[in-house]
């Protein structure tokens, strides 16, 4: 037993009997849309997942534990807490488990429950990665890290439109991460559909994917997995207004002297005001999509495995 995580009856029983389990974040709840749209997509999420005869697991950690299948209730607790929620990646587990607090866990923080809970699939948004001017700030997200060493598969939009893309690919290659387009062969940023990036690979069925995580889990090679999914065409962006909207909320940010854990949910919130809201609608719209594949991948993993 430990003490300090736990995995609900319904997660463990799905694990134990081989039924494909997402894990996701709860980082996107607290920080990532404001209050009702953050319970309202997590559950349609879960939801989601759940209609391709998958189990969601979002992780949180509350009161100290690290929990793998928060309930509706907690869902709603982060949903209204909002950034009173501390925003938790892993240098910040051990404290707020000794603390016995409660913390939304980020991309890296999930992979390290999902892990540890034996769950290969997450899906999420968006992944962190090298924000721009990252050669003077040295801002690089722990998301990237955790790729390295942590062996599961981040279904996302790709990486956020705020970051230095060219750089994020570039440390991701150095750590060994394959990077893989579904149905695309160029990476897309979140809520657009083009970079102007290549991925490493194409990848056109949910099975070949799974088929990828088989080949390396099977040969014991470290590290995790992106399924870059591009963003519905009717839902996406931009890359022109885009591209202006996230170069004002840098300069806005700067003014304001936000950096560090702060700067991604400042920015993507002075982006949705500047897109007078658009932007969270396609932010919700490619969390979903990216729900959809994530079960359909587990799915076939789970066979692949049996």
């Amino acid at each position: 037993m430990n003490p300090y995580f736990s995995v609900s009856e319904e997660v463990s029983k799905a694990i134990q009997n081989h039924v494909p389990v997402v894990a996701l974040e709860s980082t996107i709840i607290s920080h990532g849309m404001p209050y009702p749209q953050n319970v309202e997509t997590a559950l349609r999420v879960e939801n989601e997942i759940r209609s391709h005869g998958v189990v969601p697991a979002t992780i949180a950690i509350l009161n100290g534990v690290l929990t793998v299948g928060i309930d509706r209730d907690q869902i709603e607790y982060l949903g209204q807490k909002g950034t009173q929620i501390i925003k938790a990646s892993r240098r910040d587990l051990p404290v707020i488990m000794a603390k016995k607090q409660s913390g939304a866990t980020t991309v890296a923080a999930t992979m390290i429950a999902a892990e540890m809970a034996g769950i290969r699939v997450f899906a999420t948004g968006g992944i962190g990665g090298v924000h721009r001017g990252a050669a003077t700030t040295m801002d690089i997200s722990a998301d990237l890290e955790e790729l390295a060493q942590t062996g599961v598969a981040v279904v996302c939009a790709g990486p956020k439109s705020i970051l230095d893309i060219g750089l994020t690919l570039e440390y991701l290659e150095t750590k060994g991460v394959p990077v893989l387009g579904y149905q695309t062969e160029e990476l897309p940023a979140f809520y657009c559909r083009k970079s102007g990036y290549r991925v490493d690979a194409r990848m056109d069925t949910p099975l070949d994917i799974a088929r990828c995580l088989q080949a390396k889990y099977t040969c014991g090679l470290r590290g995790g997995l992106i399924i870059a999914n591009p963003i519905p065409v009717q839902d996406a962006m931009s890359e022109s207004v885009m591209n202006e909207c996230i170069q004002a909320s840098l300069v806005l940010a700067d003014e304001k002297g936000i950096h560090g854990k702060e700067i991604t949910p400042f920015l993507l919130d002075t982006v949705k005001k500047l897109t007078h809201g658009k932007s969270l609608e396609a932010n919700i719209q490619l969390v979903l999509n990216n729900a959809a594949l994530a079960a359909e991948i587990a799915k076939e993993y789970c066979q692949l495995k049996a």
